[in-house]
């Protein structure tokens, strides 16, 4: 009898909260969501979005009150790299086409977890924990109330950043973590006096690059127009070449070689932009501008893989005769490299670079913003009304 009861008083409590969670707590909730791929009218905005639940017991339930937005967002609108997020979606095809909709954009994240699966430990995340995340394409996105993600791909939000500020970095910093640490091998011990070259430096990924490198003792020489070349020289730039005043590839070329080139441009870039490495001495051209999600859409997952890796192997080969090493970067989600980051930004050395702030019934014009492109810095929308703590 001893043992039922023992059983039945640590049972007991945990029946209950499940009882009461699926009594009690929200079903729906409001977000801006797509039914279908399209331009900017497919953005639709529902109060009976529904709300995201906890499938894994490592996941946490986060109500947000900030989302940065991105050029990826704008390019999943319109379909780009449907054919491969479906498969993520749904690996064995079980579902019919369109079963992603309908679909929450918005790949940055900062708010207030409310709730923890039961394998996420206390001492890592508990329910009141202001929390930054870069959501993965695959998975519904920030422009909701509430969003559910895997506890690896959160991270303690920086002390001394708002929300709004939070929701400007870790999208941008967990693609430049994945370009230029886990493609270009950089890291804090062996970035000091190395030479980088940042094409594309005034944009998200770029304006958080320069700030990252610069704190790890590189010297940075950026590609920009000339009316972003106060941002960047705040940033703490060493050299700024105008590509508004001609073919930016002649000025760099009169440039001493590069270590590193981080390419957010792409285009004809290639063509000239690895002749300013220097041979031999490992140095590495890492490209964000990549046509895997392309070829699959185009071609579908087998056979767009197939090219991609056709493609990738061959402009490997070819610059690897020449002394230099080809790379592809892309974005992939990691909490480890938001935790370094963050303690980055509480110690001053990094800071949110936030060009324009929305609101939540706002976000189609935010959308039309970033579609035009020319960033100077992030786009960011203000979600929930609830209290900041940080500003």
């Amino acid at each position: 009898f001893q043992a039922v009861k023992t059983i039945v008083s640590a049972t007991f409590p945990i029946v209950l909260r499940l009882f009461n969670t699926s009594n009690s707590r929200m079903t729906i909730m409001p977000a801006w969501v797509i039914d279908r791929y399209g331009s900017n009218d497919v953005l639709r905005f529902t109060k009976n979005a529904g709300f995201p639940i906890i499938n894994y017991p490592n996941e946490v339930v986060v109500q947000v009150h900030a989302a940065g937005l991105n050029p990826i967002d704008v390019s999943m609108r319109g379909g780009y790299g449907a054919a491969t997020m479906a498969m993520k979606r749904d690996p064995l095809n079980i579902n019919q086409s369109g079963s992603e909709f309908p679909l929450i954009l918005g790949r940055d994240m900062s708010g207030v977890i409310m709730e923890c699966g039961l394998d996420v430990a206390p001492a890592y995340f508990k329910e009141g924990d202001e929390v930054w995340a870069a959501i993965p394409p695959w998975k519904q996105g920030s422009l909701a109330e509430f969003v559910v993600l895997s506890a690896n791909e959160v991270s303690k939000k920086p002390k001394c950043l708002s929300h709004i500020e939070a929701a400007a970095v870790p999208y941008v910093a967990a693609t430049a973590w994945s370009a230029l640490v886990n493609t270009g091998g950089l890291n804090k011990d062996n970035c000091a006096k190395k030479r980088i070259l940042i094409l594309g430096g005034s944009g998200g990924v770029g304006t958080f690059s320069i700030q990252m490198l610069k704190a790890w003792g590189a010297h940075v020489t950026v590609t920009c127009s000339q009316n972003a070349e106060r941002l960047v020289r705040g940033l703490g730039v060493d050299h700024v070449v105008d590509y508004t005043a001609g073919p930016v590839e002649v000025p760099l070329r009169a440039l001493e070689k590069f270590d590193l080139v981080l390419d957010n441009v792409g285009g004809d870039t290639e063509s000239w932009a690895l002749g300013l490495l220097k041979p031999w001495c490992g140095a590495k051209y890492v490209t964000l501008v990549t046509p895997f999600l392309r070829n699959t859409d185009r071609l579908g997952i087998a056979d767009g893989m197939l090219q991609t890796g056709v493609t990738v192997a061959s402009k490997a080969l070819k610059h690897l005769s020449k002394g230099v090493h080809y790379r592809w970067g892309m974005f992939a989600p990691n909490g480890l490299a938001l935790d370094d980051i963050s303690e980055m930004v509480d110690a001053g050395k990094i800071r949110a670079v936030v060009e324009e702030e929305f609101t939540f019934s706002q976000v189609p014009q935010a959308m039309l913003k970033i579609e035009k492109g020319h960033a100077r810095g992030k786009t960011v929308v203000k979600i929930s009304s609830g209290e900041d703590s940080s500003e």
